[in-house]
This record gives structure tokens, C-alpha cells and sequence, in this order.
């Protein structure tokens, strides 16, 4: 992988260079130098925010720009800015702003503005973060799934589990795993999972999926839950695989390992040996 400062740097730019075109996912992940699946978490954890809210917050905040300084029809202002239809355009432009796009025009009116992201090098890091390169064999899960839309996954997975824990099917899938699987540009498929084993009969409504074999980092979590997962979760994107020169990257497949003790869980990042 190159400078992962260069690369998250070029898909910054290059997103602000064509935010008045169609932005495709992979293009810019690409200039990231890494899938558009790990772009996205990536962009997120280091952010705060996903890539279609930026993207969207910058269009609506250059349209208000431009509403308030020229003659540009709104009707032309809401194509250009990429929505279908002046009405669309209305309704997220207020809620962006809290005025109309016509009420934008008017003297004294207040705006909302994001600027561009600018990516800085800063002393962070420096704490301790627990880890082992393990080679592991390929397994079997039996479990239930659902496709997530990367924009509202953080806050419809929790929810996924709590509905899960209440259902007939939490009395048969503990929940060993919660994995993610790469399964499109804009969304992926997150299994709530068991070990199965191969040949075995498989419930009505529970799907099994065969993870491969490969190398894998593994980090511990310690502590109350999800606060202790997130927190490792937010150093291994931001922190760990920055500054790893040995591993990169690999695969689309993304292990969360949960164990009897509340208070002890993992997290499986698929990597391969820098060559």
C-alpha cells in the first residue's frame, strides 16, 4: 500500500475536483489505493462520517455559495449539485441549512458551510494496541444475514442484534461472530453467526458461509462492550495499519469474535505480507 496519508489525500481531492459530476465509489477508493469496502470504514472511523454525507454536505454547502452570489436558476442549481429534482433539492437544502434555496438568496440570511477535508500530519499514536499475525484454517458458519447500506450500518447493526437476541433464531445462533462480507459498492451483507459444521443440517432461515483460509491480525478487546471493540476498532484503522510497513490489506472479510466473558472479545483483520 502507498502513504496512507497520500492516498486518503488523493480521494479527498479527487472527490472535490468532480463533486459537480457522478462519483462512483471504486474511483475514488482507488485513489486510496485500497477496495471501496475498506474505504468506506475507513473513511468513517477516521472521519466521523461517511463518504456520501461529505460528499453531500459539500454539493449543498457550494450550492448555497452559489445561489447567494449568482443568477443561477434553482432548478439548474439542483442538477448541478446532483439531485433529480428541484423538489429533492428543496428538502435537503433545508435540512442542511434551515432556508429554502430561494430564502438563500435573500441579504442577512444565515448559511451552513462544511469546508474541504485537509489532511494533516499529526504526533498521535504512542499507546499500546495488542495484536498477533495468525495463519487460520478455512472454516464454516451457520447464522443470519442482512445486507446493510454502508451509510446507515452503524446504526442499523446494533439494532440488527437486539432484534436477533429476541427472535426464535437467537435460540438457536448464539453469536459467536458478527462478520461483514464485501457484497457491492454501496452496501455489504453482515451475518450474526455460529461454527458449523460442514454437512450438518442447516435450520429454515439460517444461511452458512465458508470463510478461507489466510493469514489474519487478531486484536483482543478488553472491557465493557461496545465501547471496548469500538475503541481497538478505531486504533486498528487509524493507528494500526497507518504505520504496519509488514502487512497490508487482504481480502473483503471482516471478523468480530465474541466469547462467553462479556468483557472479552476480537477483532480478525484479513492481511497479507508486504512484498
Amino acid at each position: 500500500m502507498n502513504s496512507w496519508n497520500e492516498g486518503i489525500r488523493n480521494a479527498v481531492c479527487y472527490m472535490e475536483e468532480h463533486l459537480t459530476e457522478e462519483l462512483d465509489i471504486n474511483e475514488i477508493a482507488g485513489k486510496a489505493f485500497v477496495s471501496a469496502f475498506y474505504f468506506q470504514k475507513i473513511f468513517h472511523v477516521l472521519c466521523g462520517f461517511t463518504v456520501g454525507e461529505y460528499i453531500k454536505n459539500r454539493r449543498l454547502t457550494l450550492a448555497a455559495q452559489e445561489l447567494c452570489s449568482t443568477d443561477i436558476k434553482v432548478i439548474d442549481a439542483a442538477l448541478k449539485y446532483g439531485y433529480r429534482s428541484p423538489d429533492s433539492f428543496a428538502k435537503a437544502f433545508a435540512r442542511f441549512h434551515g432556508v429554502t434555496p430561494s430564502q438563500a438568496r435573500e441579504r442577512n440570511c444565515s448559511l451552513n458551510s462544511v469546508a474541504p477535508l485537509k489532511i494533516k500530519l499529526t504526533l498521535e499514536g504512542g499507546t499500546m494496541l495488542e495484536y498477533k499475525i495468525v495463519e487460520k484454517e478455512q472454516f464454516t458458519v451457520m447464522g443470519v444475514s442482512r445486507r446493510f447500506h454502508t451509510e446507515t450500518s452503524y446504526e442499523e447493526i446494533p439494532a440488527f442484534w437486539r432484534e436477533h437476541a429476541e427472535s426464535e433464531m437467537g435460540k438457536i445462533v448464539c453469536g459467536m461472530y458478527g462478520i461483514c462480507t464485501d457484497s457491492d459498492d454501496q452496501s455489504f451483507d453482515y451475518l450474526i453467526a455460529d461454527d458449523c459444521c460442514p454437512g450438518s443440517e442447516i435450520p429454515g432461515g439460517l444461511v452458512t458461509r465458508v470463510i478461507p483460509a489466510g493469514t489474519w491480525a487478531v486484536f483482543p478487546c478488553r472491557g465493557e462492550l461496545p465501547k471496548a471493540l469500538q475503541d481497538v476498532n478505531t486504533k486498528i484503522w487509524s493507528e494500526w495499519l497507518p504505520s504496519c510497513k509488514a502487512y497490508r490489506l487482504a481480502g473483503s472479510c471482516n471478523v468480530e469474535m465474541y466469547t462467553e466473558d462479556r468483557n472479552y472479545s476480537e477483532i480478525w483483520i484479513p492481511v497479507e505480507k508486504n512484498e
